[in-house]
């Protein structure tokens, strides 16, 4: 596995952090966009560690760049097919600044400098 693999992955130190600030899903909380329930049961007692910056993108796997989400919104946030990814993405910065005070997207992305000590 390469270093920026490596840097992507949610470490099971940060899943843990992120599994106790959460509790759970952090839309399902709000009350988002909460699917039909006879879908309600399964998607939303599954849970994911999702990437605010994708690791596609470069996203570290650090706290400050993950959420715990149910499978039915990961999925409407990563594949966008409801229209709300914008809005959603903009639900998930706000969460995170709420909870790191020195919160900085540009330090979410991977950057081969800064790891390469590692």
């Amino acid at each position: 596995m390469s270093k920026r693999s490596r840097a992507c992955e949610f470490s099971e130190k940060a899943r843990q952090e992120i599994k106790k600030r959460d509790g759970g899903c952090i839309f399902c909380k709000q009350e988002y966009h909460l699917p039909p329930e006879d879908e309600f049961y399964i998607d939303t007692h599954s849970y994911d560690y999702m990437h605010f910056i994708p690791r596609s993108h470069g996203g570290l796997g650090i706290a400050q760049n993950g959420a715990i989400g149910c499978r039915w919104h990961h999925n409407m946030l990563d594949n966008g097919n409801k229209g709300r990814r914008r809005e959603m993405l903009h639900i998930f910065e706000e969460y995170l600044k709420e909870h790191y005070a020195h919160w900085d997207r540009s330090k979410l992305v991977y950057d081969k400098w800064r790891w390469q000590c590692l």
